[in-house]
């Protein structure tokens, strides 16, 4: 078996790809672990809806029954978004659980890679892993950006990682880092987290000009483009800072530990902002639609 026969890959979506049409692939993490039900299907389809109202095909990727499939349909966006055992997917345990055929909800590195292999150029999620403080553990989105051409769409790292580590760590690999309508790269929930971007553009046509030449040079990398929130929608500096410090304290008292204390701490802080994060979140993976679709649009008239 070739890779290839490992994808099923949805009606709409290949007859887009065969016809050279914009397509934006999407993760499924979001639905299987990010959100609760039923706002994470909610989110799921609005995204998707968000994508074609810009012209663009949207292709939601998962793992079921031993086959990657590019394009889900309502029935395994359910079973994604209610299952309590879905399998968490990046580049590591990919073999794992398609040979297990176990429901699986890619990661961002996942996703790169899965769009990767059927000619997606472009991936809208809401943050990307990268450093974590205070120990050697990198997230294998980054390995994933420095090696995988795909024009990843996000607001930042996540809140909790080291975003000055990460950003070293992206510029010794050759990742380029774009902001829109910004210097700046954005914090995820907070509009910027002190760190510059390599280029700043002020729309999508920009940065496609940007992504093409960076390919055409001959450059295999991914290029992650940071969008960040409305000053309305993002929260500050301090509120986060003050929220997230609460929230690990907690988690450290009650004795929560290793991959337990990022949905724990996640948690707290929409208790914590009285679900100021959780708004933050889905304005976030709307907007990052919203312009991935532009992206995919303006790469393809030029690639």
């Amino acid at each position: 078996m070739n890779a290839l026969e490992m994808f099923h890959i949805a009606p709409p979506v290949a007859e887009a790809l065969a016809q050279g049409k914009p397509v934006v692939a999407l993760e499924s993490t979001v639905i299987a672990h990010g959100l609760p039900y039923p706002r994470n299907v909610e989110i799921a389809r609005e995204m998707e809806d968000i994508v074609r109202s810009e012209g663009a095909v949207p292709a939601t990727i998962a793992l079921a029954n031993g086959k990657i499939h590019v394009g889900i349909d309502g029935d395994l966006l359910e079973r994604l978004a209610r299952g309590e055992h879905v399998a968490k997917v990046s580049l590591a345990n990919m073999g794992i659980v398609l040979a297990q055929k176990r429901l699986g909800a890619t990661t961002v590195a996942g996703t790169m890679w899965a769009a990767h292999q059927v000619g997606i150029r472009v991936f809208a999620t809401g943050g990307t892993g990268g450093v974590h403080p205070g120990r050697v553990d990198v997230s294998a989105d980054l390995p994933a950006l420095a090696s995988i051409p795909v024009a990843v769409v996000s607001a930042g790292v996540k809140s909790l990682l080291d975003v000055w580590a990460t950003r070293e760590w992206l510029e010794t690999h050759g990742v380029p880092v774009l902001g829109v309508g910004t210097d700046e790269m954005p914090g995820f929930y907070t509009r910027s987290a002190g760190v510059r971007v390599d280029a700043r553009v002020e729309n999508a046509a920009q940065a496609a000009r940007i992504v093409a030449a960076h390919w055409h040079a001959g450059f295999r990398t991914g290029v992650l483009v940071t969008v960040p929130l409305s000053h309305e929608d993002a929260l500050s500096q301090e509120e986060l800072q003050s929220a997230l410090q609460q929230a690990e304290d907690e988690a450290a008292q009650q004795g929560i530990h290793g991959p337990a204390v990022t949905p724990y701490v996640l948690a707290a802080l929409a208790r914590l902002t009285h679900g100021r994060s959780v708004d933050a979140n889905l304005k976030l993976l709307r907007q990052n639609a919203h312009f991935a679709a532009q992206l995919a649009r303006d790469l393809a008239q030029i690639l």
